[in-house]
């Protein structure tokens, strides 16, 4: 099952380096990430969504791959890659994966301007080595899905970077 976990950052350029930590140690095979957003509250009071990926352009880049291929068999690739590349952005922009937006919306609402948080969700294979890299950024816990023993080694990480 997928955990949740939301971090709280003074900015956020922090935010974003932990996200690539946790990037890096998906590729590395420490976990299976399936969704990181960044959220940042702007000094001017809005809310910005940093996604980690792009769900238009990954369905762009499908639809065009289908349609040119459907456009083949009737003679017309490039009209069916150009229909195919419209309706796969369309699906893809109106199609939400991983963290929900409005709880993103209202986790960032909550923090000061200029404030940043990292919201995950994943499972982690090899949860110590995944806590090494997190501890050195510091941060507060904002909401998690652990059990309470988990969320509790989750803050004396983290904390032991805010002292150090």
């Amino acid at each position: 099952m997928s955990t949740l976990i939301a971090i709280a950052y003074p900015d956020a350029a922090t935010a974003e380096r932990v996200r690539a930590e946790l990037i890096q140690a998906t590729k590395e095979h420490l976990l299976t990430l399936e969704d990181a957003v960044v959220v940042e509250h702007q000094p001017d009071g809005k809310i910005k969504l940093h996604q980690a990926m792009s769900l238009t352009g990954a369905g762009a880049a499908g639809g065009a791959m289908w349609g040119g291929l459907i456009g083949l068999l009737f003679l017309v690739p490039l009209f069916g890659m150009a229909i195919g590349a419209a309706s796969g952005a369309v699906a893809g922009k109106m199609t939400d994966a991983g963290v929900d937006d409005n709880l993103v919306k209202q986790l960032g609402a909550k923090m000061p301007p200029g404030g940043a948080a990292l919201i995950a969700l994943g499972q982690a294979g090899a949860r110590d080595k995944v806590l090494e890299r997190l501890a050195p950024f510091g941060g507060e816990i904002v909401q998690t899905s652990l059990s309470e023993d988990d969320e509790e080694r989750l803050r004396a990480a983290l904390g032991a970077a805010a002292v150090a």
